[in-house]
């Protein structure tokens, strides 16, 4: 049974959705595996990667936001209580996979780190070169990035209930 072409997400919405699933995952791999950073750490290897994704990321982000905002979500045929559920979880994801980065993007900042976007444009700091305020980001940063592991987990398995259990094709909304 296929959802109906009113019932799902644009293609431009789909396509922003599945970019930032990929650049996620990269991102967990690459902080799950990269070093620890400590004070006089070198923004090389992994450490580059990881800002540079994290880059994408927000750009990703930044653009999704403006289309969601600029274009309506299907219409879908929820009870008020998923429809609720739904609208905090979605809410939660966005303001995290902003956040996030964006606090990283801060503490590197703190440790006079070059951010750039897609490798060339420079980006500005965000805060003063060894500021207390900018490293307390970086450990914010890294709690708020389990809160989104989490909050990405409840997402999968509702999605997993939603085809599943309840068997009302919800995923198929977001199919490429």
């Amino acid at each position: 049974m296929q959802v109906s072409t009113e019932h799902r997400y644009d293609i431009v919405a789909r396509l922003f959705h599945w970019l930032v699933v990929a650049l996620v995952a990269a991102q967990f791999v690459i902080g799950w595996t990269m070093a620890d950073v400590h004070r006089d750490t070198v923004p090389d290897g992994e450490i580059a990667w990881h800002l540079g994704v994290g880059t994408a990321l927000l750009a990703a982000m930044v653009l999704r936001v403006l289309w969601r905002v600029t274009h309506r979500s299907p219409p879908d045929n929820l009870p008020p209580l998923f429809r609720a559920a739904s609208k905090l979880t979605h809410l939660a994801l966005y303001v995290l996979l902003v956040l996030v980065p964006l606090l990283g993007w801060i503490n590197a900042s703190s440790r006079t780190w070059t951010v750039r976007l897609a490798g060339l444009a420079s980006l500005p700091s965000l805060s003063a070169p060894g500021s207390s305020f900018g490293h307390a980001m970086g450990d914010v940063h890294g709690v708020l990035a389990w809160v989104l592991f989490g909050v990405i987990c409840l997402h999968i398995a509702a999605a997993m209930f939603h085809q599943f259990v309840a068997g009302d094709r919800v995923l198929q909304r977001m199919k490429i």
